[in-house]
């Protein structure tokens, strides 16, 4: 039964690497979460079947937590709208942490059950994982509850900069790790609740400072530190597939979070230790000062500038997620593209409120694959461009990220739509983007603003054409 159990361990672990690979796609994203599934119905089923695993109360427990968290998750899944992807990450990810706390507890309270010794006298290496386990787990529960509100509205997007933030959160840091050296030395049930609050606050503490503009790197980050999490448990649990699943989520979310901090100019060891462009944030903001006029436009004026294009290049943001015009917004294409127009659409890495926001959501109305490019395939083509044509984008095309040192979105990578002949970028108003940063491209003169509902708007300019 062990050759099994390590085979069928060995097949899912295999489903699990052939899920992140499909899912770095769009046209193998369907596949990749069927590997997935499989992956994870494997592993259920081979632990549940392990010999004197489990009794046949445990069993009755585990099958009734299955019917309840998957009914559960039916109906999220089915009610959730796209545009509340980013927290509903955010909050499995705390859900993950969570788990991985409880059941380092229940491991350090009955370690008959787990064969590492007896209550009081566990060995030093299992007490070593299974605190880093408990360390880990609980930052990222607090730090994904903190991530959830602030990407839910329940929390300013706003940092929480306050004095000696950076020497708090080391001298946390050092107590956490002094805890555990206590712990691994006398067994002490203190030492392992203490570490549970410290790193419980350390989690809320290096989250809170962070900007809302920054919210998709934190996402990211905190999924890389559930999985290291996972990998922790796993080596106190003796589970070969939970160190394999776990590695592969903290390393695959950890690169990931490598490249959107290319992406956004950050250093990932910021985003480690948490707090980072907070102090530039609030050192100033791009705006003040006269601008100039705004010049704004009909849907009329929208339709006879593209139509007479050559060459049209859409550049979504989380303000088209809001108002689900994804699919108003291909049928504008597809009339475009009838007209005989060029059209392409501009993703940058951060677009949205996680990684792939915007992919899934063009894929969701059948965008051609072929026509979304990433901010390094399509940004020199901008020059070339007739009209870039903005909808709900606003950070990811400040031209402040470039001009102004001040601004806390400087140093940043954008699309640079603002090199465009024409650039029509459809907004509720002229409000600040996600960063609290005015942005300078609607006062430049080859910029008409769109005003309104971005559905709304869409449709009005896809009439319009049609007319």
């Amino acid at each position: 039964m062990a050759t099994f159990a390590t085979l069928a361990y060995l097949v899912a672990a295999v489903c699990f690497i052939l899920a992140i690979k499909g899912l770095a796609s769009p046209e193998t994203a369907r596949q990749g979460n069927f590997f997935g599934m499989a992956g994870m119905a494997i592993a259920i089923v081979t632990t549940l079947i392990l010999p004197g695993a489990l009794s046949g109360l445990s069993y009755v427990l585990i099958f009734a937590g299955i019917v309840i968290g998957g009914a559960i998750g039916t109906i999220v899944a089915q009610r959730i709208q796209m545009t509340a992807l980013p927290q509903l990450v955010a909050a499995f990810h705390s859900l993950v942490g969570l788990a991985a706390v409880f059941v380092a507890l229940a491991a350090f309270y009955t370690p008959e059950a787990y064969g590492i010794g007896r209550f009081g006298e566990i060995r030093a290496g299992s007490l070593v994982e299974m605190a880093l386990g408990t360390a880990i787990g609980a930052i990222t529960f607090t730090g994904s509850v903190v991530a959830f509100a602030k990407l839910q509205g329940l929390v300013s997007g706003k940092p929480l900069v306050f004095p000696m933030q950076h020497p708090l959160n080391a001298a946390l840091g050092v107590l956490l790790l002094v805890l555990i050296i206590w712990l691994c030395l006398s067994n002490a049930p203190a030492a392992m609740w203490l570490i549970v609050l410290v790193s419980l606050a350390l989690g809320l503490l290096l989250i809170l400072p962070i900007g809302g503009a920054d919210m998709p790197v934190v996402v990211s980050m905190l999924n890389s530190y559930s999985g290291w999490a996972a990998a922790g448990i796993g080596f106190t649990l003796e589970n070969n597939l939970l160190i394999i699943t776990g590695a592969l989520v903290g390393s695959s979310g950890a690169i990931l979070s490598y490249i959107m901090c290319k992406g956004m100019n950050r250093s990932i060891f910021n985003v480690i230790l948490g707090g980072f462009g907070g102090e530039a944030t609030t050192a100033g903001a791009a705006g003040g000062g006269e601008r100039g006029a705004v010049k704004s436009g009909s849907a009329e004026d929208a339709a006879y500038i593209m139509k007479n294009a050559q060459s049209v290049i859409i550049v979504p943001g989380y303000g088209m997620a809001v108002a689900q015009a994804q699919h108003a917004l291909r049928e504008m294409a597809d009339v475009l593209k009838h007209e005989g127009v060029q059209v392409r659409y501009a993703i940058h890495p951060v677009a949205g409120r996680m990684p792939g926001h915007m992919n899934v959501l063009l894929a969701e109305a059948n965008v051609p694959y072929d026509d979304v490019l990433e901010l390094e395939e399509i940004n020199r083509d901008f020059g070339q461009t007739d009209v870039a044509f903005v909808i709900g984008a606003n950070d990811v095309t400040n031209p402040a990220a470039k001009t102004d040192p001040a601004s806390p979105i400087y140093g940043m990578p954008i699309l640079d739509v603002e090199k465009a002949r024409t650039v029509l970028f459809i907004k509720r108003s002229m409000a600040s983007g996600y960063a609290g940063v005015e942005n300078e491209l609607f006062f430049r003169p080859n910029t008409m603003m769109l005003f309104g509902d971005a559905k709304k708007m869409t449709e009005e300019i896809v009439k319009a054409l049609e007319s």
